[in-house]
């Protein structure tokens, strides 16, 4: 015991030696009378605990009385108070607008983030129909009371927000009354509901202050709200609701994004989105000091601390209180380092919603679409587009890959883009989602509503998009190559993550390949199953027939990159790889490809010298049992259907996209004679620039989810495969706030 104590002893000696030479107090920021309380006991707690050595030299905790979150803020700022912990929303505007410093999270059972929740009475309300009802919020500006919840109802575009009007005045329409705590005097509709004191001197005043003398204040006000009877809907994080008591749990539910209810036990399917939790915040200048004495404080009194039983730093009960000075759900402090970067702390997709929501005092720039494109080709066609549609700002910008897109639009550098089914399903991994589909196969079928410059498409409630095929293509005179033999030869695929030449051809592969000699990296199979091939993106065997562009010779950037400026990408490109060069030099045996476009690309290289010693009749398909037809049965042998490509972006500017896009098909259905269309290619020869050439509408689907949009049969082959597929833009997005503390 003497030897514990002897420890015990040497640890404080050592950790509280910075603070002993400084001089410095700690000054924690309290925002109620039960905080200041158990402020007060913890100074007492470490009086108690300290060495006798020490004791006289030690600077005692001090209690910083205020009476608002903004008001904590402003005194670390001016150096009269020191630290405090804040909801991730408070800390963005801490960081970025007050230079204060992040010192660490709060990390509970289910990590460092939360689930935001909208909570009503059972058999009371769905998320769709909360439009004139009265809602009570656990902050202004809060994860799960304003930012995630209000991120939400704008993307399904349940709240209409333009450059005309504040967001504020956009909530006071849509809501009846309200409680949101520290939204400000200039919104009073959004502070009818709150119970604070009103006072006209300002220190005490708490009516819709972000306070614990607020009643309806943080989420356990915000229930409050919804039990007193006063408010229709809470918005709320799941903590609050994880020990909902059994009446609690038969009166009130969940509203879930799709229009359903769930019980209050359901929060991790049934919310409306997940946010970083709480962080403890103080000045650069003070940061080192502040590290030192949290490390010192978990260790005494934090989960299983020396002397704990002294004092709990995660427990508010003995002060008739929750969640004072930290949650009471916290188990943890996760120390973060000075030099990190707010994105890096709260996650991308957060920093993006808090930006797209106007926390830097701008709101939405509602006139300006930025559009990801994947090559020069692209890039092209984009401006060419921006030009003919100049009432409407469309801005172009670059990267190399459609994976390149979603790193770009995640890291709000991009707004939206058009993808494959794979990459659609990557991109909803990564918190994207999609805006619209496109539809092929004709004259688009309407019916009353809006789809992108005309009506809702009949075939997207009724029997879905027309189907895209993916198919193997063979020399005819190759009467040797079948399915079942491809192993050892030579393959043109449309791109790395491509639908048809990379995802659904892994079932037949692995099918051929049989069990035993099955590995689980897809890539590695493709690699060791085929001689040789051009798959751009890819890398090894699977790049030696790629061949870059002639202009660009001696570059080997371009040399297999998954974009136009490799001649053997897309569909149209990996039909290139299989006929060879017009020397007769063969460089595949079977190109994997989408069939819509198949016999337009075998006329179009007929027509441009390209191939123009084959014709329709001399390819066949593979079939699926071995045996081969003629290239106009797709229906009948193919690899397996496609999900239609998708436009995809960040879920707050869902609802902006989508008219961008609707007002963009406006204008240019106004211009039926103009030389440019949106879904057709004429630069260099290239196919499918931004959309597929055989697009005849964009069919509007942010009512839609990307695993209903894929649908169940593609979405679970492309979960089965990358869950043992290394794949770098998933690790990108698992780099994510959130989702690392989710894995």
């Amino acid at each position: 015991m003497k030897a514990d104590m002897g420890l015990l002893t040497s640890l404080l000696l050592f950790t509280f030696l910075p603070l002993l030479s400084s001089g410095k107090k700690v000054r924690w920021c309290t925002l109620s009378e039960m905080e200041q309380r158990k402020c007060s006991d913890l100074s007492k707690a470490l009086l108690a605990v300290l060495p006798p050595a020490i004791l006289s030299s030690f600077a005692r905790v001090s209690c910083v009385r205020t009476h608002s979150t903004q008001d904590c803020i402003s005194k670390i700022q001016a150096n009269k108070a020191d630290i405090v912990s804040l909801d991730a929303g408070d800390v963005y505007t801490a960081v970025k607008l007050y230079n204060l410093a992040v010192v660490a999270k709060e990390i509970s059972v289910e990590g460092s983030c939360v689930f935001a929740v909208a909570v009503a009475r059972r058999g009371s309300l769905n998320i769709q129909r909360l439009r004139g009802r009265r809602s009570c919020h656990s902050g202004a500006k809060w994860t799960s009371g304003w930012n995630i919840p209000v991120g939400f109802l704008l993307s399904k575009n349940y709240i209409h927000w333009d450059e005309e009007q504040s967001l504020i005045r956009a909530l006071s329409e849509y809501f009846n009354a309200s409680c949101i705590p520290g939204v400000g005097v200039t919104a009073p509709k959004l502070c009818s509901l709150c119970q604070g004191q009103k006072s006209y001197v300002r220190d005490k005043n708490y009516f819709c202050e972000s306070s614990h003398n607020e009643p309806f204040s943080d989420s356990e006000g915000a229930f409050r709200c919804l039990k007193s009877s006063v408010g229709d809907v809470a918005f709320l994080d799941h903590i609050t609701i994880a020990n909902a008591t059994d009446t609690e749990q038969e009166q009130y539910e969940l509203l879930c994004p799709d229009g359903s209810t769930a019980n209050l036990t359901a929060y991790s399917s049934c919310n409306l989105g997940h946010g970083p939790g709480k962080a403890v915040i103080s000045r650069h200048s003070f940061y080192k000091i502040a590290k030192k004495f949290l490390t010192v404080i978990q260790n005494l009194f934090g989960q299983k601390g020396k002397a704990e039983a002294r004092f709990s730093l995660f427990t508010s009960a003995p002060f008739r209180g929750q969640n004072l000075l930290l949650r009471d759900s916290t188990q943890s402090l996760q120390l973060v380092e000075e030099q990190s970067d707010i994105t890096e702390i709260l996650g991308r997709d957060y920093v993006a919603l808090l930006n797209g929501l106007g926390h830097e005092g701008s709101s939405l720039d509602n006139s300006i679409l930025r559009w990801c494109c994947i090559s020069a080709a692209e890039l092209h066609k984009c401006e060419e587009w921006a030009l003919n549609i100049q009432s409407d700002p469309l801005v172009c910008v670059r990267a190399f890959s459609q994976t390149g897109c979603i790193e770009m639009i995640k890291r709000n550098e991009a707004d939206v883009v058009s993808l494959d089914a794979t990459h659609v399903y990557i991109a909803g991994f990564c918190g994207l989602v999609p805006v619209a589909a496109e539809y092929w196969g004709g004259e688009c079928m309407l019916d009353s509503g809006r789809a992108l410059g005309m009506e809702k498409l009949i075939h997207v409630s009724d029997k879905g998009l027309p189907p895209v095929y993916a198919v193997a293509v063979t020399k005819k005179l190759a009467r040797h190559v079948n399915i079942h033999n491809l192993g050892g030869r030579r393959s043109c695929h449309s791109h790395l993550y491509s639908p048809a030449g990379w995802l659904l051809l892994s079932k037949y592969v692995i099918r051929n390949l049989g069990n035993d000699s099955f590995s689980c990296d897809i890539n590695s199979v493709y690699q060791h199953y085929f001689w040789k091939g051009c798959m751009p993106g890819a890398e090894g065997n699977l790049c030696k027939v790629c061949l870059g562009r002639e202009e660009a010779a001696g570059k080997d950037s371009h040399r297999c990159i998954a974009n136009h400026d490799e001649r053997y990408y897309g569909n149209l490109g990996a039909l290139r790889c299989l006929v060879g060069d017009p020397d007769g030099k063969s460089l595949g045996d079977v190109a994997f490809v989408e069939h819509y476009s198949l016999l337009h690309n075998i006329k179009s290289m007929e027509s441009a010298g390209l191939g123009n010693w084959y014709s329709v009749s001399d390819f066949e398909l593979l079939c699926p049992d071995g045996s081969r037809a003629p290239v106009t049965d797709c229906a009948n042998c193919n690899l397996g259907p496609i999900p239609s490509s998708g436009v995809m972006t960040r879920p707050v500017i869902t609802s902006e996209s989508m008219n961008s896009l609707i007002k963009s098909q406006e204008t240019l259905d106004l211009k039926p004679d103009s030389k440019f269309q949106l879904f057709e290619s004429h630069v260099d020869g290239e196919a499918d620039l931004l959309f597929k050439d055989v697009t005849s509408c964009l069919v509007h689907t942010n009512h839609l989810s990307y695993r209903t949009l894929l649908g169940e049969q593609f979405y679970q082959l492309a979960e089965s495969v990358f869950n043992c597929t290394l794949a770098g833009i998933l690790e990108f997005c698992n780099q994510d706030g959130c989702r690392s503390s989710e894995k």
